[in-house]
């Protein structure tokens, strides 16, 4: 694999990553309620222990695709540069 496959790889599997986090995000408010009703069946958890999960788990996955697919994609971009 070259770098410019790796470098388009990156990228796209970043935005792809955003776009599944924001629609996490978007779907976590526009139907929290009926998120929260579909897992108090499966686990006993409050309200909010149930926010700070997902707002830890959105947490997580957004520093985890800046460091994972993020960070080296704009290092390839910045050494391809110069």
């Amino acid at each position: 694999m070259d770098v410019d496959t790796l470098q388009a790889a990156l990228g796209w599997a970043s935005l792809l990553n955003l776009g599944l986090l924001l629609f996490w995000f978007a779907m976590f408010m526009i139907a929290h309620d009926w998120i929260y009703s579909v897992h108090k069946k499966w686990f006993e958890m409050s309200e909010e222990r149930f926010n700070s999960a997902h707002y830890l788990m959105m947490g997580f996955y957004e520093l985890t695709i800046f460091v994972v697919l993020l960070g080296p994609y704009l290092a390839l971009r910045i050494v391809g540069a110069s």
